[in-house]
C-alpha cells in the first residue's frame, strides 16, 4: 500500500486519540487509501502535495466514481486526513484548507425508499435452507424491520440477542448508546435459525460469519454486497441498491402508518428530528390529501 505507515498512524490516530467507531475508522481508512493509492499512480509525492494535485483528484478520479453528494462527504473525509497528515509533517500546511467542497442544500435530495412489496420480494428471495440464505435473511429482516445501519448489524453480538426476555440490544453507531427492540418473532426466528443451525461453530462474540475461509465476522462493506447483489438480482431499480435503501424503506412504512417524526426518530438511532425530516417528502398519501384540499377560490 503506497504511503503506509502515513496510512497506519492516521488509524491508530483515529481509532486510539479520536476514539472514532470501528465502521467510521474502516471507512475513513477506505477513503485515504483510495486517495493514496491514486497520489501513487499519479506520481505524486504526499509530502509535496499541492491543491491543483487534489483538484485534478476530484476532477479525474472523483467525476467517474461520484455523486456531488458524494464528492462534498469525500472532500470532508480528506479534510480531515490531511489536517492530520500536516499535524504529523507528512504534508504541507494549509493545504486541508485550500479545498471546497460543492455546495449542498438541505432535503434536497428524495430518500431511495423501495416499495414495501419489492422488500417482501427481497426477503423471499432469501428463503433457501443452505447456510448463505439462512444467513442473509436474517441480516435483511434486521436492516428492514428495524433499519439498522450496516455497521451496527455487522457489529451484532449473540450476545445482544436475549431470547428469554425477547429483547435486541442494539449499539447504536451515531448516538453512541445502545438501544433496547423487541424481538419480534419473523426477526427473532432468522436469527434463532442461523446461530443455532447454519452459523459455523467458531469461537466468536458477533454473530454473523463469512461464508469462506477465513470464518471471521463479516464487515459493514460485505452487509452492502449483499444486499446489492440480491436487489439486482431480483431486477429492482432504486437510486440506491444497498442496505440504506432498506433504512430508509422502514422509515417510509412508519412515516405511512402514521408515526411522527419523533417517534420514527427514534428507533432509527437518529440524534435530531432533522435527520428524519427527508422522508416527509415520500409520504405520497398526505401529499395527495394536500392536493385535495378546497382552497375556496384562492388562486
Amino acid at each position: 500500500m503506497p504511503f503506509d505507515d502515513d496510512l497506519e498512524r492516521f488509524v491508530k490516530w483515529m481509532r486510539d486519540e479520536r476514539e472514532l467507531t470501528p465502521c467510521t475508522v474502516e471507512q475513513w481508512h477506505y477513503r485515504a487509501a483510495k486517495f493514496l493509492s491514486w497520489c501513487a499512480d499519479a506520481g505524486l509525492n504526499l509530502a509535496t502535495l499541492q491543491p491543483q494535485d487534489i483538484d485534478s483528484y476530484f476532477a479525474t478520479y472523483g467525476v467517474q466514481h461520484w455523486s456531488r453528494v458524494s464528492a462534498r462527504h469525500m472532500a470532508n473525509y480528506l479534510r480531515v486526513f490531511l489536517r492530520y497528515a500536516s499535524s504529523i509533517g507528512a504534508c504541507r500546511p494549509g493545504l486541508a484548507d485550500s479545498m471546497q467542497g460543492s455546495r449542498r442544500y438541505a432535503l434536497e435530495s428524495l430518500p431511495y425508499a423501495l416499495d414495501w412489496e419489492d422488500v417482501r420480494r427481497l426477503i423471499a428471495d432469501a428463503s433457501g435452507d443452505d447456510e448463505r440464505n439462512v444467513r442473509d435473511r436474517a441480516i435483511i429482516l434486521l436492516l428492514a424491520v428495524y433499519g439498522l445501519r450496516r455497521g451496527e448489524v455487522a457489529a451484532l453480538r449473540i450476545d445482544q440477542v436475549d431470547r428469554a426476555n425477547g429483547q435486541l440490544q442494539i449499539w447504536r453507531l451515531k448516538r453512541r448508546q445502545p438501544q433496547v427492540y423487541p424481538l419480534v418473532s419473523p426477526v427473532s426466528e432468522a436469527l434463532h435459525r442461523y446461530i443455532d443451525e447454519a452459523r459455523p461453530a467458531v469461537g466468536l462474540p458477533e454473530i454473523f460469519i463469512r461464508i469462506r475461509a477465513p470464518r471471521v465476522p463479516i464487515t459493514a462493506p460485505a452487509i452492502y454486497d449483499i444486499v446489492n447483489r440480491r436487489l439486482r438480482a431480483l431486477g429492482l431499480q432504486a437510486a440506491h441498491l444497498g442496505p440504506h435503501a432498506l433504512r430508509h424503506s422502514c422509515a417510509a412504512r412508519l412515516l405511512a402508518k402514521g408515526l411522527t417524526l419523533k417517534e420514527i426518530g427514534d428507533p432509527l438511532g437518529h440524534r435530531t428530528s432533522m435527520a428524519t425530516m427527508t422522508y416527509t417528502k415520500v409520504d405520497l398519501a398526505s401529499l395527495r390529501q394536500v392536493a385535495d384540499l378546497d382552497l375556496g377560490g384562492l388562486q
